[in-house]
């Protein structure tokens, strides 16, 4: 059972989950990846959300960002969203994921900034795992001293 589900629009969003994907895997978080676009396989998004046993998602999507919001339609676990640069500098994706509607929350990462997504799933998760919260402090500590 993965903790974290990975989930990308398409195809062109690879770059961005694996990088998701190698800083949780540095964390022994156990995730998986996903390419499922919210306008192209809405049913396929939605069945796999429902039946989906990760604890947090963590969505990447560009242009019109829609995949974050589909996502948290559909659970009330943790979403976070990856604004993708796909055009205006990932102006509008970020506008798109951090302006949901009220009742529909999305936590949001920087432009292109995977990494801090995962950084941020894995803090949510530490919430109930001492050993987590543990590398997460002495990662932080490591941090400090560079």
């Amino acid at each position: 059972m993965p903790k974290v589900a990975i989930i990308a629009g398409s195809k062109s969003d690879q770059e961005l989950s694996d990088k998701a994907a190698q800083t949780l895997a540095e964390l022994d978080i156990s995730h998986e990846q996903q390419v499922i676009s919210a306008h192209r396989s809405p049913d396929r998004l939605a069945q796999y959300v429902k039946h989906s046993d990760a604890q947090v998602y963590i969505c990447i999507a560009g242009l019109s960002a829609a995949l974050p919001g589909a996502v948290a339609s559909h659970t009330v676990k943790p979403v976070i969203g990856v604004p993708k640069d796909a055009k205006l500098m990932g102006l509008d994706s970020l506008l798109s994921i951090a302006q949901m509607p009220p009742g529909v929350p999305v936590a949001t990462v920087g432009v292109d900034n995977a990494r801090n997504a995962a950084l941020l799933a894995a803090q949510i998760l530490a919430l109930n795992d001492q050993a987590l919260t543990e590398k997460l402090e002495k990662q932080k500590e490591e941090q400090a001293k560079a």
